[in-house]
């Protein structure tokens, strides 16, 4: 007659397993604030022709980061902290200087009137393949917060409140006045 082997009782070890899994899911907190917020471009319709258009080198503010995370920007060394209030000089060129992007004159109407501004300026980003994505994001970051800095700046002068409380109306003139355009190129290999 075979030996009879006592059996251990496993019933519980699903609800066991279950609690346990609940709680690691309450207390494991996830950082979710990381990543860059972009609205895209509306599709081109397929029957339109995509015209090339010619960019002067003075509207173009060309950052590039290397492997290092080391920042060359205009083709000179840059600290990324530095980084917002050059972006800012770019995108608003308030003494003309003819380096800087083109102004142009618009009337917007009040309380603004004619303002000077530099429609046709982009903010290039180009990254080495090999580019830690925190150093791009402190790079995205820095240019995001010249805009708003801009933005802000304007809403005070003009309408002595916050950009944030201003109507939806007055935030898309003061857009338009200051067009955020960051072009982000593909990812390349500078060599180590």
């Amino acid at each position: 007659m075979a030996k009879k082997i006592p059996e251990i009782n496993a019933s519980s070890m699903a609800d066991i397993s279950f609690l346990l899994l609940i709680f690691f899911l309450v207390t494991t907190s996830m950082d979710v604030n990381q990543g860059l917020s972009r609205r895209l471009p509306a599709p081109i319709p397929p029957d339109q022709k995509i015209k090339d258009t010619k960019i002067k080198d003075r509207d173009i503010f060309l950052v590039k980061i290397n492997w290092e995370n080391k920042l060359l920007v205009e083709q000179e060394p840059l600290d990324v902290r530095q980084l917002r209030a050059k972006a800012k000089e770019f995108i608003a060129n308030a003494n003309d200087d003819p380096k800087l992007p083109v102004l142009y004159s618009e009337d917007f109407g009040q309380p603004f009137g004619t303002i000077k501004y530099t429609k046709d300026h982009v903010i290039s980003v180009q990254n080495d393949a090999d580019t830690q994505y925190q150093a791009y994001l402190e790079v995205q970051n820095e240019l995001v917060a010249a805009y708003n800095e801009l933005r802000e700046e304007c809403a005070q002068k003009y309408f002595h409140c916050s950009y944030e409380e201003l109507d939806e109306e007055w935030q898309k003139k003061i857009q338009k006045i200051y067009p955020q355009k960051i072009s982000e190129a593909e990812p390349k290999n500078y060599g180590k």
